[in-house]
């Protein structure tokens, strides 16, 4: 079993950036491929990014991709969204997510996750 605790959302203004981090309890943390998804207000959770659990893979989703970076630390037990250039349409409360994994690619769907953080959530002003 694995707790995740997400923190360093806040406000920012459009163009600026925040980094999320995710801690996650537990001793085999090396093990999971860990997720960040994000809901916005009145929409349906979608996928952020991903990272399998050795840091080799990382997937994002168009949205995203060439301004957020998923990294992860194994060592700390962290894995973390750093987001540039961020947008009003990036304004949603972001969640960690993890499972138990060692394939080379990390899921991307909700269901291919059992483990969730509490989320934290990001405003972009214009």
């Amino acid at each position: 079993q694995v707790q995740l605790v997400e923190s360093g959302g806040g406000l920012v203004q459009a163009g600026g950036s925040l980094r999320l981090s995710c801690a996650a309890s537990g001793r085999t943390f090396s093990s999971y491929a860990m997720g960040w998804f994000r809901q916005a207000p009145g929409k349906e959770r979608e996928f952020v990014a991903a990272i399998n659990w050795s840091g080799g893979y990382r997937y994002y989703a168009d949205s995203v991709k060439g301004r957020f970076t998923i990294s992860r630390d194994n060592a700390e037990n962290t894995v973390h969204l750093q987001m540039n250039r961020l947008t009003p349409e990036d304004t949603a409360v972001y969640y960690c997510a993890a499972v138990l994994s060692t394939t080379l690619v990390p899921g991307h769907r909700i269901r291919d996750y059992n483990h969730w953080g509490q989320g934290t959530q990001v405003t972009v002003s214009s």
